[in-house]
């Protein structure tokens, strides 16, 4: 199915009607102030922004189709404050779907849950730049179906540091007989995403996470580190296994990042990671590299994986459990959420 394609008038409107064809018939979707600028730098408008979203509308759905999606959305631009739409929005299309999650505190919300390319066209009128869903599909929301790793570069390090550790991830994956897909982040960063079964509650697959992050830190250690404390981090590359937690969540693949550069979080072959710019990833030029490369996670459904071996190693390593982020409730086996340097010290 080639990219949807659409052709906006060029006059300055205050609004406008689209026509977004879908697995349901048409729909129309409103666009609203389409001239406004989101990203003074380039000169980038809402309307682009919707025009780019529409043009990936296809591999875009294959990452959010019937997932909890939270929506990053900067109403006022890249310059203005941005806000996570955690909830359906108040007078939502009723094309758009939901899903049911629960939050670490136990209180539920109905979260948009994307299902055709008009819902995606409806969020990015709303200001949203970043897609973020939940590694689960309904109507299994409690258990994950996709194991994320966020290679997140400290002060001192940059994207080519978290590719050099991405690519020790993906030989302790191979190992274990697992595929990992790799993407840009849209900023310094890389994600890896592996498609596993959803036999395992968030628990255990932040667990699993722990466990291999911790085996990329055994086997480069000056260069990647699993230390929740920043304090203790130094120049390294953090696996932040805390995205694997309720309530976590990464801006998906092909979403625009709040940079100045209107950024894509973009996937790209484990051989194209080493050699590219994430810089050169953005609204203007995605839809072109999409059109002549295609999805390259095409094949990330194609294999479900178990995490039978990670949480082995988990549960034989003396280290246990690692500090949640502050806003969650005490869990269980965790270690005081107090950083070293104002740890009180035994007498």
């Amino acid at each position: 199915m080639p990219p949807l394609s659409f052709t906006l008038p060029v006059v300055a409107q205050k609004a406008l009607e689209l026509i977004v064809p879908g697995p349901h018939g048409d729909r129309a979707v409103r666009l609203s102030n389409p001239d406004k600028v989101y990203f003074p730098e380039r000169g980038i408008t809402k309307r682009q922004v919707v025009e780019y979203y529409l043009s990936v509308a296809e591999p875009l759905l294959g990452v959010l189709r019937d997932r909890p999606t939270t929506l990053k959305r900067y109403v006022d631009g890249v310059t203005g404050e941005a806000f996570y739409q955690k909830r359906l929005p108040k007078n939502a299309p009723d094309f758009v779907e939901t899903a049911t999650i629960k939050f670490p505190s136990g209180r539920p919300a109905d979260e948009v849950c994307p299902t055709e390319p008009a819902v995606i066209a409806w969020a990015a009128n709303l200001g949203t730049f970043d897609f973020h869903p939940w590694p689960v599909r309904r109507p299994l929301v409690d258990h994950p179906d996709e194991l994320r790793v966020d290679l997140d570069p400290q002060p001192g390090t940059d994207f080519r540091d978290a590719a050099r550790v991405a690519l020790v991830l993906r030989e302790v994956l191979s190992e274990l007989g697992i595929t990992g897909y790799p993407k840009t982040s849209g900023g310094r960063g890389v994600h890896v995403a592996v498609r596993i079964r959803p036999e395992w509650d968030f628990i255990e697959v932040r667990h699993a996470v722990i466990a291999l992050a911790r085996e990329v830190e055994r086997r480069m250690p000056s260069e990647a580190t699993t230390s929740w404390w920043k304090e203790e981090r130094g120049e390294k590359v953090f696996l932040d296994f805390n995205q694997a937690a309720r309530d976590r969540t990464i801006a998906s693949a092909w979403s625009v990042r709040g940079t100045p550069r209107a950024t894509v979080s973009t996937p790209v072959t484990w051989d194209q990671l080493s050699t590219v710019d994430p810089d050169d990833f953005d609204v203007l030029t995605v839809p072109g590299y999409y059109a002549e490369h295609g999805d390259p996670h095409a094949s990330l459904d194609s294999e479900a994986f178990g995490l039978e071996t990670l949480l082995e190693w988990y549960e034989k390593d003396d280290r246990g459990e690692m500090p949640y982020p502050p806003d969650y409730p005490k869990m269980p086996g965790e270690p005081m959420r107090v950083q070293p340097s104002k740890a009180r010290k035994p007498d």
